[in-house]
Formats: structure tokens, sequence, C-alpha cells
């Protein structure tokens, strides 16, 4: 990223537009990521404008020239998963074509980036210390609670342990999502995660009707952090200047845009090695 303006939260805005997050966290030299926001591309309402999803129903050609504007901020090729609100990892690698099946990759080579799409849905990116290895997940609810109490955090520390990296050398970043203030969700999402941790209940608030509660995401994703011992946890607080819903101006959010204007546009958040 050349010729940026720092602002807060690690938002920065530079050429032809484009507006992205950089994480600030303490991340090695050789670690890179971004976030982009809904500004900066040539897409139409209700995709406008920086839209980088292609299963969303935006035309197709507007599609493509906005992931070639991510590819040209990046400086490599990011690589798209097919995510299916599961917990499935990729391990990518320069042979890896966008549409892997996953909700997680992970990558050790300096040539691709690792890249997630969201609109609601927390965008989580993670590195070691020493500047080795990088990871991506996609966490909605789903995701983040998973099975049996294994979701798609526990599966990115797996995969950082599997090569070595203990949890006190694990160093995360959790983008943007639906914020507190109006994630609500049933009951049965509450319980998918009393399940497994009671002390997630801390992390519900009852929304004023029977049976539905409003939920915490960055919290909970916090808590089930701490659990495995990884403690160095950066970016999304909980606070509504991180709420994709709220901050309509920078955010897609399928929640808000679906129910009015049929569909919503993708974010990308990216990671890489240099």
């Amino acid at each position: 990223m050349n010729n940026v303006v720092a602002t807060s939260r690690g938002l920065k805005s530079g050429p032809e537009g484009l507006y992205v997050m950089e994480p600030v966290w303490p991340a090695p030299a050789r670690v890179h990521a971004c976030m982009s926001t809904r500004i900066g591309g040539c897409s139409a309402v209700p995709w406008d404008s920086l839209n980088l999803g292609d299963h969303v129903g935006d035309v197709p050609q507007h599609v493509r020239a906005n992931r070639a504007l991510w590819q040209r901020a990046l400086g490599r090729r990011p690589v798209y998963l097919s995510q299916v609100h599961g917990v499935q990892s990729v391990t990518l690698s320069p042979q890896s074509l966008d549409g892997l099946q996953g909700d997680v990759c992970e990558c050790i080579d300096n040539t691709i980036a690792a890249t997630i799409l969201v609109a609601d849905c927390m965008p989580v990116l993670m590195c070691d210390a020493q500047g080795q290895w990088v990871g991506a997940g996609h966490a909605g609810w789903r995701g983040l609670a998973g099975i049996a109490g294994v979701g798609v955090l526990e599966v990115m520390v797996g995969n950082a342990r599997k090569r070595g990296i203990v949890a006190q050398d694990v160093r995360v970043w959790l983008g943007p999502c639906i914020g507190p203030q109006v994630f609500e969700v049933g009951s049965e999402v509450r319980q998918a995660f009393l399940a497994s941790q009671p002390a997630a209940a801390n992390h519900f608030e009852p929304a004023g009707e029977a049976d539905k509660w409003l939920a915490d995401l960055p919290a909970l994703a916090r808590l089930r952090l701490q659990a495995m011992g990884v403690n160095a946890v950066y970016g999304n607080d909980g606070s509504e200047s991180w709420c994709t819903f709220k901050q309509s101006s920078l955010f897609f959010s399928h929640r808000r845009d679906s129910p009015l204007l049929g569909s919503s546009g993708r974010m990308a958040a990216s990671i890489w090695l240099d």
C-alpha cells in the first residue's frame, strides 16, 4: 500500500479512492494484512462500490475489475474460497485456484494472500511472532461455535500448533462484524456456545423479546482464544465503530442491506508474507 494516510483504527485512504483497514497489531515485519471497505470500486447499488464477492448477483465484469484493483493493492494474488459457514481448512499454495471450499485458510508462501470474504461475519487474521505463517478465517456464529466446541478459531490455532507454533506466539486480529448492539439471535445460538463454554453466557444480553438475545461475537472470540492460551488479540472490541450494520458508509452488511435491497456486497480481509 503506497501513498496512504493513516486514520483511526487503521483506516487508510489511497489512490483511486480506495479505502482499507490495516490491522494495528504487533505483527513481524514480514507479515502484511488489510481489509477492504465498500469504498473505491465500480459496482452499482446495492453492491456499491468495491464489491469483491462473485456470488451475490453483481455484474461479473464489475467484480473482475474490483478484484483486479484489490490484487494491485496487495501486490500479489488473493485466493478466494468458497465459504460455507463451516470449519474446513485449506492450505494455500501458488497453484491454489479460487473456489476451494473452506472457511479457514493458511499459507507460508509469499506470492499469494490468504483471503476471506465477509459482510457481517467476523474476519479473523492470524500470524506467528516469527513471521513464518499466516492464516485467515471466516467466523460467523456457526463457524465460531463449531461442532462440539471445535470451531474456526480452534482450527486456526490448531494449524499453527501443527507447525510448531506455541499459543503464546500467535497474534490475532479481529475485523469488523455485526456488533452486539444489533446482532439478535435465537436461544439455539446462545445454547450452541454455552454447551462447550458456560462462561459464554456473559456475552449474550436479552434482546427484549422472548428467546431473543444480543450476541457479542468479538467477545465470544476472545473468550475462546483465551481458553487456548492465545492472549495477543487485537482489533474489534465490540464498539459501534466496528459494526458493519451500523457503519453503512464503510461496510457492507448482509443483514442490513439484503431485506431492503435484495443483496449486499462482500469485503475482503487478506494477509500475506513478504
